[in-house]
């Protein structure tokens, strides 16, 4: 009986290793296609062939050198996209990290009514306000500059605290209470003590503030117009498929989807371990 428990077991669980193999190859595939087109000699955006005739590594080279001829701005793109998911990584960071710790320590009168309107407000998508926001700046002479793609990505980011508040919450409230009677004030406390305990959900906000601006597309599509000097990657590379330009482009287009993701991925790959501690390290009380 025993043995047959243990075939059993083993045979699920390889029927479960090959049905995840199975599922990775397919999630691969795509990928794997985008990188092979990226090195495709031929232009065009069609393709009779899984596997590139002849390769080249010139649709990269194309990417960064400067063509006055040419439309496609590919490091002007790149610094954009930096500076604007740099920027907005540190206002979200302190943002959502602060927001977090008054919700976890300060116990104030309109705390739970706070936490319970912006839970329903994070409830209706983003792109809903799109239209106001894309009003309001155009009053005060923001579009089609990223310095109002960064209002408008850290604008809400507060509203995203329940996983840092839940982090907090796991740290005892007694060293706080120990600080205070050695005279740290609140501000003190969770500069120099809460947050250097607090490694993992500083890095998971982190990476979480830098990752959204860096790949969004909706609002970058919206706010920047057809300015090409004001592109982020994103938006630029839309651009570079548009219906006049994809039998042109369409290979740089590859290579440059290539390498707006090997950022991220290395950084995710670099801090990873930091990155599940801080989703599983704590649990949300009210």
């Amino acid at each position: 009986m025993i043995k047959s428990r243990k075939w059993s077991e083993i045979v699920s669980n390889i029927v479960i290793y090959i049905v995840l193999t199975i599922m990775s190859v397919i999630w691969l595939i795509p990928i794997f296609w985008l990188i092979l087109q990226s090195f495709r000699l031929e232009s065009g955006s069609v393709s009779r062939y899984f596997f590139p005739r002849d390769y080249t590594f010139q649709n990269y080279i194309n990417l960064f050198v400067f063509n006055a001829a040419d439309q496609v701005k590919f490091p002007l793109w790149f610094l954009n996209t930096f500076i604007i998911a740099s920027v907005t990584c540190v206002i979200s960071t302190i943002l959502v990290l602060m927001t977090s710790y008054a919700f976890s320590r300060l116990d104030f009168k309109a705390r739970k009514p706070m936490m319970k309107i912006i839970l329903i407000l994070g409830m209706f998508p983003g792109f809903m306000t799109m239209i106001a926001i894309y009003h309001i700046l155009k009053i005060i002479n923001l579009t089609g500059s990223i310095w109002g793609l960064v209002l408008v990505y850290s604008g809400g980011a507060a509203m995203g605290y329940y996983i840092s508040k839940g982090f907090f919450d796991t740290i005892p409230k007694s060293i706080d209470e120990a600080a205070m009677i050695d005279g740290a004030s609140r501000a003190q406390i969770f500069w120099h003590i809460t947050l250097p305990l607090s490694k993992p959900i500083v890095i998971y906000t982190t990476l979480t503030s830098f990752i959204g601006p860096w790949g969004d597309f909706i609002f970058a599509r919206l706010m920047l117009g057809d300015n090409l000097d004001s592109f982020t990657v994103a938006r630029g590379l839309y651009w570079m498929i548009t219906r006049e330009n994809i039998a042109t482009y369409f290979t740089r287009f590859c290579a440059g989807a290539v390498i707006i993701a090997i950022p991220i991925t290395l950084l995710f790959i670099w801090m990873q371990k930091y990155y599940v501690s801080g989703v599983t390290g704590g649990s949300v009380k009210g």
